[in-house]
């Protein structure tokens, strides 16, 4: 397979990975929305918005702003968008043209008006093969992996084959990969993870400490558990780092952008401001209203979910309403 990728998103964790690529000589098609952000990008080498401070090396990389000629160009194709924009952006390209590609998805979100996550939207909308399909997840921020610091990805697709190339592409030694079958599990978890996050900045905010955040974070890995069994029933160890450390570094981190909105709205800021305030998307907005849905239909007992979409979709009182999920938790 050539070591070429098309990457479709300029955020912070796109151009994390790119520096991983570029380091280990990948070459990148980046398609890059804004024609400014590419004229900038061409001439100091690093991202104006995101991660300013990343050197990127402008020889392996090759920009696009048009999406259908940058995923024509790769036979691999990285999706690093924010769950609410991939349907637009994708419109631009020809069905018959992405279902022959190997799509690695790298969204930490659920596509919002078809409640699915990435590669199931893809399996279906596109009758992409799971075989074509992979997925990143954490434990992992885009700020420490641009810092170099030890990070951990895991890669997940049935085809071990090709989730072994795109370990490979992104292997460092300040970059350990973990290698995993476990598709919808993994990008479920990695979804929930952000909505309990929502959850532990909402309980900071209102000044619960680290003893209740610590009863907050062990049942939150139990409600992940229950939901993975019940939308895709297979053996999962739910204390792998895919799971519980992904849930770990989203609940307590200062870069996870889930706490810090969650940490808005229970010092006392109303849910639309606080979102006008972050300066990059959160995905467990829009993912609670999707997978409250879910948990309503199969009968799932999650009330830090349940919480948390009341207090972002029914105007209920954080106090009121984290006061009363401390009576649910053991």
């Amino acid at each position: 397979m050539d070591r070429k990728i098309t990457v479709i998103g300029d955020g912070s964790w796109a151009t994390a990975l790119i520096k991983l690529l570029t380091e280990n000589e990948i070459h990148v098609n980046w398609f890059v929305r804004k024609p400014e952000t590419i004229n900038y990008l061409k001439s100091e080498g690093n991202n104006p918005e995101f991660l300013s401070g990343v050197k990127l090396n402008l020889k392996f990389i090759s920009f696009f702003n048009n999406v259908e000629k940058a995923v024509e160009a790769s036979s691999i194709i990285l999706l690093v968008i924010p769950s609410e924009f991939l349907t637009s952006v994708l419109n631009g390209v020809s069905d018959n043209i992405l279902k022959c590609k190997m799509i690695v998805s790298a969204v930490k979100g659920v596509i919002e008006e078809k409640n699915k996550t990435v590669c199931s939207y893809l399996n279906q909308h596109y009758q992409i093969p799971l075989s074509q399909l992979c997925v990143i997840s954490g434990p992992s921020h885009a700020e420490e992996v641009a810092q170099e610091k030890l990070s951990y990805l895991t890669i997940a697709s049935e085809n071990q084959d090709f989730a072994a190339i795109i370990s490979n592409f992104f292997a460092r030694d300040y970059i350990r990969t973990i290698l995993s079958d476990d598709v919808y599990g993994t990008e479920y978890s990695a979804t929930l993870k952000n909505i309990m996050a929502l959850g532990a900045g909402i309980s900071q905010g209102l000044g619960y400490g680290d003893n209740f955040q610590a009863v907050l974070v062990s049942n939150a890995i139990r409600e992940i558990k229950r939901f993975a069994l019940a939308v895709y029933p297979i053996r999962r160890d739910i204390n792998e780092s895919a799971y519980l450390g992904d849930l770990l570094v989203t609940a307590y981190s200062e870069y996870s952008r889930n706490r810090s909105l969650g940490k808005k709205i229970g010092s006392g800021l109303p849910v639309a401001q606080a979102l006008n305030e972050m300066k990059m998307v959160a995905e467990g907005y829009h993912a609670t209203k999707c997978l409250y849905k879910t948990k309503k239909e199969l009968e799932i007992e999650m009330p830090i979910l349940e919480a948390v979409y009341r207090i972002l979709f029914k105007n209920a009182n954080p106090e009121i309403e984290i006061k009363s999920l401390t009576e649910k938790l053991r």
